[in-house]
C-alpha cells in the first residue's frame, strides 16, 4: 500500500489497521446493506479507516458502540453526541478524539444487543477469512461480546478495506478464535462472502496469557463470571504440557499446520507458482503473528 501510494494518514501503515485512499467511499457502501438498515446498535472499531462508518451510524441515529483502546478501561463505550448536534459536530464525534470526548462507558451488566459488528482488517479474502494486525483485539472483543450475550451466532460482521487488501490466502492461517467477516466493503465493491466458517463461540481461555489477563481488567471480570457459572477457565499456563522434544532458543512460535512449503524439505522451493504462493503466505503469516 505504501509502495503504490494508496495509503492515507497515519503513515506508515505498518503494524496498524491501514487507512487507505477511498476509505470514505468504502464506508458509504454500508448504507446499501440491509443488515445496516435494520441495525439499531452498531459496534465499530476505533480505527481511522472506519471513521466514515462511525459517522454513518451517528447520522442514521443508531446507537454507536466503540471498543476501549486495548480494552484498558472496559469493553466499549457508547458515543453520545451533544443535544442538537450539527453535521459538523457529528463528524467530530466520529473521529478518534470525538470517541474520547463524547463517550459513556458500557458496563458488563448493561443490557446490550449488538445488531452489527464492523471491524478493521489488514487483509481479507472473498471467502470471508480475515487477517488483523496480529494483536488479536478484534477477535477477543467479539469473544467477550459472546460471553456477555451482546452478540449471537447470526450477528453479521462487516469490514472495509482497499481493493488491494482483498487477497486469496489459505484457511490454514486461521484458528478457531479468529473472527471471519460476512461483508467486505471496498471503494468499488460490496462483497457478500457467504462465509460458513463458524465464528468464535466465546473466550478461549486456554489462549489467554496471565500477562493479558493482568492488562485487561474486564477480562478478569468475565473470567470470574464464567468460573462461577461452572465453565473451564483454565489459562494456557495452568494446563499440563508435554516436555519439549528439542531445545528452542528465543521466543519462537510453533508453526501452524498446513503451512509447509512444497520442496522445502529437500532444499528446493518448488515451481514458480509455488514460490509465489509461499511468499504471499509467509508475508501474511508475519503480519498475522
Amino acid at each position: 500500500m505504501e509502495a503504490h501510494d494508496v495509503a492515507n494518514f497515519p503513515r506508515p501503515v505498518h503494524h496498524r489497521i491501514p487507512n487507505f485512499k477511498g476509505s470514505h467511499l468504502a464506508s458509504q457502501n454500508i448504507r446499501g446493506l440491509d443488515v445496516f438498515a435494520r441495525a439499531q446498535e452498531v459496534k465499530v472499531d476505533p480505527d481511522k479507516p472506519l471513521e466514515g462508518v462511525r459517522l454513518m451510524a451517528l447520522q442514521s441515529q443508531k446507537t454507536l458502540l466503540v471498543p476501549t483502546p486495548r480494552l484498558k478501561r472496559g469493553l466499549f463505550n457508547r458515543i453520545t453526541p451533544p443535544p442538537g448536534a450539527t453535521a459538523a459536530a457529528l463528524r467530530r464525534c466520529a473521529t478518534s478524539q470525538g470517541v474520547r470526548n463524547f463517550s459513556v462507558p458500557v458496563g458488563l451488566d448493561s443490557s446490550v444487543h449488538v445488531d452489527l459488528v464492523v471491524v478493521g482488517s489488514v487483509a481479507v479474502s472473498e471467502k470471508g477469512w480475515r487477517i488483523g494486525k496480529g494483536e488479536g483485539y478484534a477477535d477477543l472483543e467479539y469473544a467477550m461480546m459472546v460471553s456477555m450475550g451482546a452478540v449471537c451466532e447470526g450477528t453479521p460482521v462487516v469490514t472495509t478495506v482497499h481493493d488491494c487488501q482483498v487477497l486469496d490466502f489459505p484457511e490454514a492461517l486461521l484458528e478457531d478464535h479468529d473472527l471471519t467477516v460476512d461483508y467486505i466493503l471496498t471503494p468499488t465493491r460490496v462483497i457478500a462472502t457467504g462465509c460458513e466458517r463458524p465464528k468464535p463461540v466465546g473466550i478461549t481461555w486456554s489462549k489467554i496469557s496471565p500477562e493479558m489477563l493482568e492488562r485487561i481488567p474486564v477480562l478478569r471480570s468475565l473470567r470470574e463470571r464464567e468460573r462461577r457459572a461452572g465453565k473451564d477457565v483454565s489459562l494456557w499456563a495452568d494446563l499440563p504440557h508435554p516436555a519439549p522434544l528439542c531445545t528452542v532458543v528465543g521466543p519462537q512460535l510453533a508453526p501452524r499446520p498446513g503451512l509447509s512449503v512444497p520442496g522445502a524439505a529437500s532444499g528446493r522451493m518448488g515451481s514458480p507458482q509455488q514460490r509465489s504462493h509461499a511468499g504471499q503466505t509467509q508475508a501474511l503469516r508475519h503480519r498475522r503473528l
